[in-house]
């Protein structure tokens, strides 16, 4: 039998903090979805060709912090992924942006805009999109 005891979190102030979302702002969060972006930035076995960290944060700055300046999250991955015509799998050095954003037009929009940028500064041929429903809470 495992026992275990928590107190609750507690804030700077030393108050009870809560892990529930501001019930002040809850329809400024409604209709929001999550996206994720990924980026091919280099071949692994090929390190000193690609996309180096200099161009990745000004492609960064330029295309995904002039469009969503309120907040992105960048991941480091591994990938793998077979283009058109291809016979073998690439194995990619990749980044991932995670955007919380409101579904709406503009946001789409953007998004299309960050990925047509990419392809045209890479030759890439796809910047691979995911997006889901998200129940945001600030």
């Amino acid at each position: 039998m495992l026992c275990a005891c928590v107190s609750a979190p507690t804030s700077v102030d030393g108050t009870a903090a809560t892990l529930q979302g501001d019930a002040a702002h809850p329809p400024q969060t409604q209709n929001w979805i999550r996206t994720e972006l990924y980026f091919g930035i280099g071949l692994v076995d090929q390190p000193d060709k690609g996309i180096s960290d200099a161009q990745w944060r000004e492609f960064l700055d330029r295309e995904l912090s002039s469009r969503f300046p309120d907040g992105l999250s960048v991941f480091d991955i591994y990938g793998q992924w077979r283009g058109k015509q291809q016979s073998k799998v690439e194995r990619l050095h990749s980044k991932v942006i995670v955007l919380l954003h409101p579904d709406g037009p503009q946001q789409r929009a953007d998004i299309e805009a960050i990925r047509a940028a990419w392809k045209r500064m890479t030759g890439d041929q796809s910047v691979l999109r995911v997006s889901q429903p998200a129940d945001v809470s600030f």
